[in-house]
């Protein structure tokens, strides 16, 4: 079974074509600058990428060009378009009108359109995509949502303090994200502790890049996550801010004299680690300049640790324990100085990792870099976010 895995930006469409009966990827690519001049695909098969640039006006020019790709009697992957089973798209936002994948009809679109205020930035894009996919394809469309794998936390983890009646009307709450990476790397971490016969009911999963999001696992569901209502909330991240007081962000927008979207395009572009540092939202250019002697690079460096410490700290409390430890993300799998800094001096918490061996680990793999007498175990593993699309869009096909 051949299903397609789209994940669609407002200018911008990536892909990977998987063949679910091995989980191998056939082919991938992306097409940028949907709209815009300079517009083109890269088409990578069997390790040769095909580049090729064409003017695209919208998101179905960008959807047939991959399919001709894909169908390309020299490089292509697929002899016919009705190869492919079925289509699975990232959608970032599921606001309450979805809690798992789905497949869309008529009326599923139509709940679509109506939370696409929620994800302003993305869900409008995935729309466009989508609807390209159901006038070109006959295949069936599934929806996978970022949001999806939080859908569990209860109501005490998930809702602000305002009045219940506003919450009912404007469904404003935790949604979290990062759903599809937390949920594979929990999964993976709870396969190699039972492997193991190692305790496994208490995880946090640590997705750590230009976005970074921590999650609570507790017997494979999320019981709480950093992210809220958007992706803005919880830790210091490339260019977003972070957790911020509501009356620091009017004064700021005071002092800026912005208005309201300005001041949210402020706090999602111009802060995090770029804000703090100076320097740079590019977490490699960051620890450069920390061995530069860069005072405020390692200000935003340190930032970053010691919330991470304390989402640690305030999740293994909320689960009753702690087994294990995931880092995943470009950062996570990627920064070993920045995990020792997460785990440095919480041997109080069972929590010791391998400093030599953590330095220096494999890549793209399964990496274990606790120390021998850690309690808690701390896991390094590759997230692979496409695969539990298809997954979950394989899933939602067969039950049709």
């Amino acid at each position: 079974m051949k299903i397609l895995v789209v994940n669609a930006g407002s200018s911008s469409l990536k892909y990977q074509l998987i063949e679910m009966d091995n989980e191998e990827v056939i082919c991938k690519g992306g097409v940028e600058c949907i709209g815009i001049e300079g517009s083109k695909i890269s088409h990578k098969v069997n390790g040769a990428e095909h580049v090729i640039e064409k003017p695209l006006t919208n998101h179905t020019d960008a959807f047939n060009l991959v399919m001709e790709c894909l169908t390309n009697k020299e490089y292509g992957s697929i002899s016919s378009p009705d190869e492919i089973k079925a289509i699975g798209h990232r959608v970032v936002h599921s606001g309450e009108a979805f809690t798992s994948s789905t497949y869309i009809d008529d009326e599923a679109l139509k709940k679509l359109e109506s939370i696409a205020h929620l994800a302003p930035l993305h869900n409008p894009a995935s729309l466009a995509c989508l609807k390209s996919c159901m006038s070109i394809m006959s295949c069936p469309n599934v929806c996978v949502f970022d949001t999806g794998f939080h859908s569990t936390m209860p109501p005490k983890a998930k809702l602000y303090a305002i009045p219940y009646e506003d919450y009912e009307a404007t469904q404003i709450r935790k949604y979290g994200f990062h759903g599809t990476s937390h949920k594979f790397v929990s999964q993976e971490a709870i396969a190699y502790l039972k492997d193991k016969k190692l305790p496994y009911s208490n995880i946090i999963t640590c997705h750590l890049g230009n976005g970074s999001s921590v999650t609570a696992v507790k017997d494979g569901k999320c019981i709480d996550t950093s992210m809220g209502m958007t992706p803005l909330d919880g830790l210091i991240m490339g260019t977003r801010c972070g957790c911020i007081d509501a009356a620091a962000v009017e004064m700021l927008a005071e002092y800026k004299n912005l208005s309201t979207k300005e001041m949210t395009q402020y706090l999602n572009k111009q802060c995090g680690f770029l804000g703090v540092s100076g320097v740079s939202s590019d977490f490699r250019k960051l620890c450069g300049a920390i061995d530069a002697g860069n005072e405020r690079a390692k200000l935003a460096f340190d930032m970053f640790a010691y919330q991470i410490r304390k989402y640690l700290g305030s999740y293994s409390v909320a689960m009753g324990g702690l087994d294990c430890i995931v880092f995943t993300g470009g950062i996570g799998e990627n920064g070993p100085t920045i995990r020792e800094a997460i785990c440095d001096d919480l041997q109080f918490m069972g929590i010791e990792i391998d400093k030599e061996y953590n330095a220096d680990i494999p890549r793209n793999q399964l990496v274990d870099v606790s120390a021998k007498n850690s309690k808690v175990k701390i896991l390094v593993i590759p997230t692979n976010e496409e695969l539990v699309i298809a997954r979950e869009t394989k899933d939602v096909v067969n039950s049709l």
